[in-house]
C-alpha cells in the first residue's frame, strides 16, 4: 500500500514538474515547427516535372545522400530542397573566421550578448548569399536538364522563378531552425536534419524489403549488417556520454566559526566534446562540392578537356571514392579539434584561472600554468582518442556495407546513424536538464 502510495506520488510530482517548467510549451512549438517545415519539403517549385528529377536522384548517390538529408525537399524539387545545408555552412564560415580574425574573436569572447548577435547577423548574411549562389546553380543544372521543364513553360522565367523560390526556402528553413534553437527544444539545425533522415527511413526500409524478396541469399549477409549497425550504435552512445574526470580538490576557509570548502569534486571532460557537429560540418564542406560537381556534370558541356576535369573531381568527392572516405575521415578528426577548441567549458588556461581564483587545484599539480599545462595535455589526449574513434565508427558501416553487398541503406550510411543517435540523445539531455533546473528552482523557491 505504500509502495502504491510513494509511486502515486512520484507521479503527481513528474507532472506538476512538467506543467510547471513549460517544458510542454516548448515541446508543442518544436512540433509544431517541424510540421511546417515537412509541410514546405511537399510544395514544388513552379514548371518542374518532378518525376524527371526523382528518376536521376534514384540513379545517383550523391543527390539520393541530399535528399535523404533534405526530407525528400530536393528529390520533390521542392522550396525546401536546398534545406539546412546553407546555414550550417555559413555557421562552419563564421566559426572559423572567428578564429582567425581577432575582431570577431573579440565579438565571440569579450563582447556577450552583442557580440553573439553581431556573429548571428553574419551568419544569416552568409546564408542568404550561399544559398542564391546555390539556388543559382542547382536552377541552372534543372534547366540544361532534358525533359525538367514542363511543356507551356517559359525557360528564362522558369530559371529566375526557381532561384529566387530556392533562396527564400532556404531563409525559411534557417529562421525555422533558429526558431527552435530560441524558443523551443535542442538544436534546429540538428533537429531538423534529424527529421530529414527520419522521412527518409521508410523508403530503404522497403528497398531492403525488396531486395531480401527477390535474393533469398542476402538474409545472412543483411543479419550481418544489421548487426553491426546495431553495434556501431551502441558505440556511439558510448562516446557520446563517456567522459574523463578531472579530480579537483577544494582548500578549506574558514569565516567566522563556519569552515567553508575542503569537498572533493571532479571536472567531467567529454569524450567527443562536439557530439554530431563534426560529422555534420564535415558532410557540409564535402557536399558543397560534390552538390555543384554533381549538377555541372549532367549539364551537357561540350568541352572534352573540361568535361574529363569535372568527371574526374565528381569521382573524387563520390562516396564510391577511397579519396572520399579518407578526407571525410580527416575533416572529422580536425573538426573534433576545432570544436572542441572553441567550447567555453574546455579552455584550460581559463578553468586554470578559476580553480586558482577559488582555492581549488588539481592533485600533484601546482595552480596557475602548470594546472593550465596539464588540462591542455589531458583535453589533447582525449580529443585525439574521441576524433579517432568518431572517424573509424563513421566509416565502419560504410565498409560493411560494401562487404555484405547490401546497399540498401547505403544511403543511410554511418553518417546518418550517428546524426540520428547524437541527436536524439542531445535532445533527450536538453529535456532532462530543463527538468532538474526547474527541480532546482522550485526546492530554492520553498
Amino acid at each position: 500500500m505504500q509502495q502504491n502510495v510513494d509511486s502515486n506520488q512520484v507521479v503527481q510530482n513528474l507532472m506538476a514538474s512538467w506543467q510547471a517548467s513549460g517544458l510542454k510549451q516548448k515541446l508543442i512549438f518544436t512540433f509544431v515547427i517541424i510540421a511546417l517545415f515537412r509541410l514546405g519539403a511537399q510544395l514544388p517549385i513552379y514548371g518542374i516535372d518532378n518525376r524527371v528529377f526523382q528518376d536521376l536522384a534514384s540513379g545517383n548517390n550523391l543527390i539520393g545522400f541530399l535528399d535523404m538529408f533534405s526530407g525528400g525537399a530536393l528529390g520533390k524539387v521542392s522550396i525546401f530542397a536546398l534545406g539546412i545545408g546553407p546555414f550550417i555552412t555559413s555557421s562552419i564560415i563564421m566559426q572559423l573566421m572567428a578564429v582567425i580574425i581577432p575582431s570577431l574573436e573579440r565579438a565571440q569572447k569579450e563582447d556577450g550578448e552583442a557580440g553573439r548577435r553581431k556573429i548571428q547577423q553574419l551568419t544569416r548574411l552568409f546564408t542568404v548569399a550561399l544559398a542564391l549562389f546555390q539556388s543559382v546553380v542547382f536552377s541552372l543544372a534543372l534547366y540544361k536538364l532534358p525533359h525538367a521543364i514542363m511543356p507551356g513553360v517559359n525557360p528564362a522565367m522558369f530559371f529566375v522563378g526557381s532561384a529566387v523560390a530556392l533562396t527564400a526556402g532556404a531563409i525559411i528553413v534557417m529562421w525555422l531552425a533558429e526558431l527552435i534553437t530560441e524558443k523551443g527544444v535542442g538544436n534546429g539545425g540538428s533537429l531538423l536534419i534529424f527529421v530529414g533522415i527520419i522521412a527518409g527511413i521508410p523508403l530503404y526500409c522497403n528497398s531492403a524489403a525488396t531486395q531480401l524478396t527477390k535474393d533469398p541469399a542476402t538474409r545472412l549477409p543483411f543479419l550481418i549488417l544489421m548487426a553491426i549497425f546495431v553495434a556501431a550504435i551502441i558505440f556511439v552512445i558510448i562516446l557520446h556520454e563517456a567522459a574523463r574526470k578531472v579530480p579537483v580538490v577544494s582548500a578549506r576557509r574558514q569565516v567566522g566559526n563556519k569552515v567553508y570548502g575542503g569537498g572533493n569534486t571532479n571536472i567531467p571532460f567529454k569524450l567527443n566534446p562536439g557530439g554530431v557537429m563534426p560529422i555534420i560540418f564535415a558532410v557540409a564542406i564535402l557536399l558543397f562540392p560534390a552538390t555543384v560537381l554533381g549538377f555541372v556534370e549532367h549539364m551537357q558541356i561540350q568541352n572534352v578537356i573540361l568535361a574529363g576535369i569535372f568527371k574526374k573531381l565528381s569521382f573524387l568527392f563520390s562516396a564510391s571514392s577511397p579519396a572520399y572516405h579518407a578526407i571525410y575521415f580527416v575533416l572529422i578528426v580536425v573538426l573534433t579539434f576545432f570544436y572542441a577548441s572553441i567550447i567555453p567549458s574546455m579552455q584550460p588556461k581559463e578553468i586554470a584561472n578559476n580553480l586558482k581564483k577559488y582555492g581549488s587545484a588539481i592533485p600533484g599539480v601546482k595552480p596557475g600554468k602548470p594546472t593550465a599545462d596539464k588540462l591542455n595535455e589531458i583535453l589533447s589526449r582525449i580529443t585525439f582518442i574521441g576524433a579517432i574513434a568518431l572517424g573509424i565508427i563513421a566509416l565502419i558501416p560504410t565498409v560493411a556495407t560494401n562487404v555484405t553487398g547490401i546497399d540498401a541503406f547505403r544511403g543511410i550510411g554511418a553518417t546518418s546513424l550517428i546524426i540520428l543517435v547524437g541527436v536524439a540523445l542531445d535532445f533527450i539531455n536538453q529535456i532532462k536538464t530543463h527538468l532538474l533546473a526547474k527541480n532546482y528552482e522550485s526546492f530554492l523557491q520553498q
